[in-house]
């Protein structure tokens, strides 16, 4: 019988993980987290009192992707459907919390469980070194849980952003690569863009960017663009207290204003809707947007991410955000889909609302 799981099951999901596992274990605490505090789904399959199976799911806080984290059969019952059905079970399950993808990594060593997966339709999309606990190297896979629903995805490289305060540079290497392969993805351009960039205050800690910044670096870069924002005023300045903080901020920005307007760089205002954005990406812009991250990090703060795919239903992102401290894995950033109405809503920051996109092209070559 597949059900979900109980706190009164935990003894025999620690019995079956050591059984099923050498290296990469979950702990009796790890269950007891999944099973009360995580974003996470975990179901069984029990017979006779006895668990055969189990599979663990992850879900993305403010997209529609789920994870496959875990998943064991118990020895003795290899070669019976317990994989099969567990995984049909997790797919619905995943379908059942708006989730329109799976994904999850697998032992390149883990043949049986690589032709499982294969036969279930799941397809390998990246190689990851050294993943596991004995440095195996990782196949992960994934699988669109709602075939009809094509994103028209891009094949965008991705970057992690290194520092809490990069989000913007980070964002814009990526939509660099994405038009230029001949863009070297590193720590020492993020941290250039950054200087080059940056509000000098913002929030707290370090400042962040703005899109005039970004725009001015991107500019340099030979590439061309346009700036999408909703109002002329300090950008980000309600993030900041301090009458003079605000003061600094505002001669910054009027010193990026003041440059670009000596360049061919148009500034658009008004709001900027999803129709608008994906007009820009089908002819072939990339895409950066501003967001709150409160509906992925459940945190105010703001957040820049790359556009890698619109369609009828979804925009897909890359978030350069990756917290492995609390459990995601790189995988959770790529291509994650969110519904199109959720995004309009994410799309903005602050008491103000205030919203932008930067829409980077090739530079024409001159006649």
């Amino acid at each position: 019988m597949l059900r979900k799981a109980e706190l009164a099951d935990v003894d025999a999901l620690v019995r079956l993980e050591d059984h099923s596992f050498l290296t990469d274990r979950l702990s009796r605490r790890s269950f007891r987290y999944m099973l009360t505090r995580a974003n996470a789904s975990v179901l069984v399959d029990a017979e006779a009192g006895c668990l055969r199976g189990y599979v663990l799911l992850l879900y993305s806080n403010g997209c529609s992707m789920a994870r496959l984290y875990s998943i064991a059969v118990d020895p003795a019952c290899k070669g019976q459907g317990v994989g099969g059905g567990l995984i049909a079970a997790a797919e619905a399950e995943a379908v059942g919390h708006d989730c329109v993808s799976m994904r999850l990594e697998i032992r390149k060593d883990n043949a049986a469980s690589l032709a499982l997966f294969h036969r279930h339709g799941y397809q390998p999309f990246k190689e990851v070194l050294g993943y596991y606990e004995d440095h195996m190297d990782a196949l992960r896979f994934e699988k669109s849980l709602a075939p009809q629903l094509e994103t028209g995805r891009r094949a965008v490289p991705f970057y992690r952003q290194t520092l809490d305060f990069t989000c913007g540079p980070s964002s814009l290497m990526m939509a660099m690569k994405a038009l230029d392969d001949a863009i070297e993805l590193s720590r020492k351009l993020e941290l250039r863009i950054w200087r080059e960039a940056t509000t000098v205050f913002m929030t707290s800690g370090h400042g962040g960017c703005g899109p005039y910044g970004l725009a001015l670096a991107a500019y340099h870069r030979g590439f061309d663009l346009e700036i999408h924002v909703n109002d002329d005023a300090v950008f980000l300045g309600d993030s900041v207290r301090s009458a003079e903080k605000k003061e600094v901020m505002r001669l910054v920005q009027e010193d990026f204003l003041e440059e670009i307007a000596t360049l061919p760089i148009p500034v658009h205002h008004g709001s900027v809707g999803v129709e608008r954005m994906q007009a820009l990406f089908e002819a072939g812009a990339m895409l950066l947007v501003l967001i709150s991250s409160h509906a992925i990090y459940h945190e105010r703060f703001p957040h820049w991410v790359v556009v890698t795919g619109i369609d009828d239903h979804f925009i897909t992102v890359h978030d350069p955000l990756v917290q492995y401290e609390k459990g995601e894995a790189l995988a959770d950033s790529l291509h994650m889909p969110i519904p199109r109405r959720q995004f309009q809503r994410m799309a903005r920051y602050g008491k103000a609302g205030q919203k932008s996109v930067l829409a980077l092209t090739r530079r024409r070559a001159d006649p």
